[in-house]
């Protein structure tokens, strides 16, 4: 006789997680690890992009090497994430032995402990098992999910999420051969459009960047293959031709692709690259907008980008490239002769020299500036200065990548 699974909804916060393997399947269940507040350990002799950027900020410890009893020292969990039959099962004997449950990707019947098929609506949190069968769960999970998101029209029927497709002339629904650029907002995974996730919840294969919220690819069916198209900053990266290529690749097989990147695709996100890409090869694309960091990011530290009576214009900039470099395409000296908000995007590396541009150029130092830190997370920071002063607080508080450098009086608009 099969017994039923006991549910638990587990404590973690400070307490120790071992995840074995650093591929796309821990990719996927670390985030959901990580805001549950855990002390995760990462056991592996190599990582994705994105969990790599991870252990780089401080979210989680790694060790580089291949799994050993004593990794399991202190754990009240551990996540078996590689599909290697036989070192699998050597890391849930230990945890047999220690009688610690243990979750395996690669054998559910194998496993102590399940992960369900989860969904989050603000304080909410939906687990669903479906008796071992993962498809069975995320009929059921989405279902629910899409009862506790309805929102009523005024005569009492409730609208399709998302509506018709709003860039070939397709129509909604699961579709094949095709690709969507889908922008996954600034970082809290509630700021997805719901056309961006129904998208997300019919796709194949997720090709997804570094600042894509985590727990969205926590909910991604157990059968979509998730490839890790982080961009580091100044670290490993794949190159963009690739990227479009495994967009058109995957495509003309016959599989529904979605591009899943941070903020919207086309502001600074290179949407417009891809999309060409997969328009040469006959692939047909839906564009979905996505919340920009560059609204969402001041807005959530508590300065708008315009105010009445404060600043009628704001202008958004990127700051990769320094105001000398020669590929440069900035006015930094115009810009510097604005009255209006200023929003930098990628500038902390080169943020001492635009500053300097910007003062050389006429904008007074007394300008208020801020920087605002992995906007809308838990982990958000903010640096409230002066544009004279913003480079040098930004190292002395050891802010980070990603991070949105606002410069106006809109800075202090709001306060008092």
């Amino acid at each position: 006789m099969t017994s039923n699974p006991y549910p638990l909804g587990l404590r973690l916060h400070g307490r120790r997680v071992v995840v074995v393997g650093g591929g796309a399947v821990a990719t996927r269940r670390v985030p959901a690890l990580l805001d549950a507040g855990a002390d995760v350990l990462l056991v592996a002799p190599e990582l994705t992009p994105a969990l790599r950027a991870r252990v780089d900020a401080g979210r989680l410890h790694w060790v580089s090497r291949r799994f050993v009893p004593e990794d399991l020292d202190g754990a009240w969990l551990v996540q078996v994430a590689v599909d290697d039959p036989i070192a699998a099962a050597s890391v849930s004997a230990v945890a047999a032995e220690r009688r610690i449950f243990c979750v395996r990707a690669d054998d559910r019947t194998a496993a102590t402990a399940w992960t369900p098929a989860v969904t989050r609506h603000g304080p909410v949190t939906v687990a669903v098992l479906g008796g071992g069968d993962p498809r069975r769960a995320m009929t059921v999970r989405d279902a629910i999910r899409d009862l506790l998101a309805v929102r009523l029209a005024p005569d009492g029927a409730a609208p399709t999420p998302g509506g018709p497709d709003a860039s070939t002339g397709t129509t909604a629904g699961p579709q094949a051969g095709r690709v969507a650029l889908v922008g996954a907002g600034p970082g809290d995974p509630e700021l997805i459009t719901v056309k961006g996730w129904r998208l997300l919840t019919e796709a194949d294969v997720v090709v997804a960047d570094r600042l894509v919220p985590g727990l969205l690819l926590d909910e991604l069916r157990p059968d979509v293959e998730l490839v890790d198209a982080s961009k580091i900053p100044y670290g490993p990266s794949r190159a963009q031709e690739e990227i479009n290529q495994i967009l058109v690749d995957r495509a003309l097989a016959g599989a529904f692709v979605v591009r899943l990147k941070g903020g919207d695709p086309y502001v600074f996100g290179r949407g417009g690259e891809e999309l060409l890409a997969c328009a040469a090869a006959g692939v047909p694309v839906t564009v979905v907008p996505g919340v920009t960091s560059s609204i969402a990011a001041p807005a959530a530290a508590g300065i708008p980008v315009t105010h009445r009576g404060v600043a009628h214009e704001f202008t958004v900039v990127s700051g990769h490239l320094a105001p000398d470099a020669p590929a440069s395409l900035v006015r930094w000296d115009a810009l510097a002769g604005l009255h209006g908000t200023l929003v930098i995007l990628m500038g902390l590396k080169n943020l001492a020299a635009i500053t300097a541009t910007l003062i050389a150029h006429g904008r007074p130092p007394q300008t208020p500036a801020a920087v605002v830190q992995e906007a809308t997370t838990g982990t958000q920071r903010v640096l409230r200065s002066t544009l004279g002063e913003v480079a040098a607080d930004l190292r002395a508080a050891d802010l980070r990548p990603p991070a949105v450098v606002v410069v106006g009086d809109v800075v202090n608009a709001l306060d008092g």
